[in-house]
């Protein structure tokens, strides 16, 4: 790898288009496409993706259904990644880690470090503190890789957290925003740490000084649009990244089917963003 994190998603997303393509091999998809719900099956389906998004800017694998899988889908996700890589695609792993002192370490080691696991960018979890994240963002830089923090997601849930205000008015959500902005204060033209803000929220943070990245997920079968993406909390042109799975892998388990529809999709975005 040459250059930040930020720096080569930039150029992907101005070559390629701003789109951010799933990988979530749950047993459902499984099913539908007439796949078993073993590690076979998982490679199967893994293989498929792979062909069908190689082109695009960045691929997110969602870790939760390889480690399902035990270590025969760790090697599943291993293999993923190397080929995404190899066929010229940035690879955001959706592992969402997030922990303290050395096993936040360890975590970083894993993801961000040299392991055989490690991808272009990695998601985290702050909400044990941004602080926690230092080992996983101190990584992530040294290694030239990225980390986007969970800021505000979409799950109801999240709201009674990230919702609360802190001692000076912000929400924590906010406050996440404004530790990353802090992170990427002296990068190029984007950043190298993101955040992660929900497509359906009707409430989000401002990321207008973030300076990186903004991955957006639950476009299309979640409910999120399109149309109404452009700047979303005052995001500046080429800084918004929406994350779309189900919306495109149903189209399978043809490779071009997947493809066309994707396709469909980053264009709709593109002139958008």
């Amino acid at each position: 790898m040459t250059g930040s994190f930020g720096d080569r998603l930039a150029a992907a997303m101005a070559e390629r288009g701003p789109l951010c393509l799933g990988i979530d091999p749950h047993p459902e998809l499984l099913a539908a496409w007439g796949l078993s719900a073993d590690a076979d099956g998982l490679a199967r389906f893994a293989d498929v993706c792979v062909r069908a998004y190689s082109g695009f800017a960045i691929v997110k694998p969602q870790v939760a259904f390889f480690e399902a899988y035990g270590a025969a889908g760790f090697a599943v996700l291993e293999r993923t990644i190397a080929a995404l890589r190899a066929a010229g695609v940035l690879v955001l792993a959706d592992a969402k880690r997030g922990d303290i002192g050395s096993t936040m370490a360890a975590y970083a080691q894993a993801w961000a470090g040299d392991s055989p696991l490690a991808a272009d960018a990695v998601t985290a979890s702050p909400y044990l503190g941004f602080g926690s994240l230092r080992p996983l963002l101190d990584t992530a830089a040294a290694h030239g890789r990225g980390v986007f923090v969970l800021a505000a997601t979409s799950n109801p849930e999240g709201a009674s957290v990230q919702q609360a205000r802190t001692e000076d008015g912000r929400t924590l959500a906010q406050a996440m925003v404004d530790a990353a902005a802090a992170e990427n204060r002296d990068a190029g033209v984007l950043g190298s740490v993101g955040v992660v803000v929900g497509a359906t929220l009707s409430v989000v943070p401002d990321v207008s000084a973030l300076r990186g990245p903004v991955l957006v997920p639950g476009v299309g079968a979640q409910g999120g649009r399109p149309e109404d993406l452009a700047g979303l909390g005052g995001a500046l042109p080429g800084q918004l990244l929406p994350a779309v799975s189900r919306e495109v892998l149903r189209a399978g388990p043809d490779a071009a089917a997947i493809r066309a529809a994707a396709e469909t999709l980053r264009d709709a975005v593109s002139h958008l963003l």
